[in-house]
């Protein structure tokens, strides 16, 4: 297939934003009320149910949802949590944020998540030192969890998912985010389902949910409304966003089946030996954020796929440990530093045509790696 005869233009990325959502938007908006309220509970309750977990915090994005987690898990100044450097610089900068330092070990070579061995052996360079573990769901694909709770149980050691690109992912048939002590998702545009921007905190633990309501809420005594019971932030969702994420959570379930799909299918067709595909281990179901190719030619490749109007991106460049603002970390992360020069991302959003999906894959499979 031709490429050029089938595509105008393919974004990476395209929310899908229909009319449930635009109705239930202008509902809250009719009603007066858009601060935090009953669509902002309406939606924590059916996240939570999503995730099989028992209590869903609702945050203004993401980074609030990592900081409010770890805050109320107790990480205050000098604990260490280890994570990957492999991931959006919001993974690190909640440690940070939360008063932690960030612990880094490399990744797998073939999952991307952070490789328990290389957490293993770093927890023991520390002589055990660690107060969290925060492993990400990278791209859409769960880390192996059953590992990261068994390293975390024999360090006492709190267990963090940042899951804010897995939604609809589950590992061993158990959603994400409701492993761990606490499950962190990101509502971005980008993300599987969107609203806006936004962010919630899943978890079973009564003791962590109440310290979240506090936090989120100026340290507020959930009991007590009068009564500041600690030094908090104001990381609250709007009724605005909760309207449209409770109708995109509707719909999580067919994006994510269409992403899979769409997976599916670029998998099969990409046969050219320039690339490696993303893969699907049996303990995972992989969501499909991203789907993530590697390959020694991406740049080149990137090119001639914009040259066809077809959108990729780089996630990640570059390290987190090599960004300017963790400067004082003097460890290199080998497996990571390759990745960063070879992953490429292709579009594979709900919004994209069979068609369209198949000429990506012609595309890639006709590309040339001559000089």
């Amino acid at each position: 297939m031709n490429p050029h005869a089938t595509l105008e233009e393919v974004p990476l990325a395209a929310p899908a934003i229909g009319d449930r959502e635009i109705q239930q938007v202008a509902a809250v908006m009719e009603s007066g009320q858009l601060a935090a309220a009953s669509e902002v509970e309406a939606f924590e309750s059916a996240f939570a149910d999503y995730c099989d977990a028992e209590h869903a915090v609702a945050t203004s994005n993401g980074t609030t949802a990592l900081h409010a987690a770890l805050a109320a898990l107790g990480i205050e100044d000098g604990d260490r949590v280890l994570t990957t450097p492999l991931s959006f610089v919001a993974t690190a900068n909640s440690i940070r944020l939360a008063g932690g330092d960030p612990v880094f070990a490399d990744v797998d070579p073939v999952s991307y998540n952070l490789d328990p061995d290389a957490a293993r052996d770093r927890i023991r360079e520390l002589d055990g030192d660690i107060d969290a573990i925060m492993p990400v769901h990278l791209y859409g694909l769960p880390a192996e969890m059953d590992r990261y709770r068994a390293l975390a149980d024999q360090y006492d050691a709190a267990l963090i998912e940042d899951a804010a690109q897995a939604h609809g992912a589950a590992y061993r048939g158990t959603p994400v985010g409701s492993i761990g002590d606490v499950g962190c998702f990101s509502f971005y545009p980008t993300k599987n389902m969107t609203t806006g921007e936004g962010g919630m905190v899943v978890t079973d633990r009564d003791d962590v949910a109440r310290e979240l309501r506090a936090f989120i809420d100026h340290g507020r005594d959930p009991d007590d409304g009068s009564v500041y019971r600690s030094v908090g932030h104001n990381f609250r969702m709007t009724d605005v966003a909760a309207a449209i994420g409770r109708a995109q959570l509707r719909r999580l379930p067919e994006f994510v089946r269409t992403r899979r799909e769409n997976a599916r299918r670029l998998t099969e067709q990409i046969v050219t030996s320039a690339v490696e595909t993303p893969t699907e281990p049996a303990y995972a179901r992989h969501a499909y954020h991203q789907y993530t190719i590697t390959t020694p030619y991406r740049d080149a490749l990137a090119s001639e796929l914009d040259r066809y109007g077809i959108g990729s991106g780089i996630y990640y460049p570059t390290p987190i440990h090599e960004q300017p603002a963790y400067d004082g970390i003097e460890r290199s992360f080998p497996v990571a530093e390759r990745l960063t020069d070879r992953v490429l991302s292709l579009p594979i959003h709900p919004e994209l045509t069979g068609e369209t999906v198949d000429a990506i894959a012609s595309a890639i499979n006709g590309f040339s790696t001559d000089e």
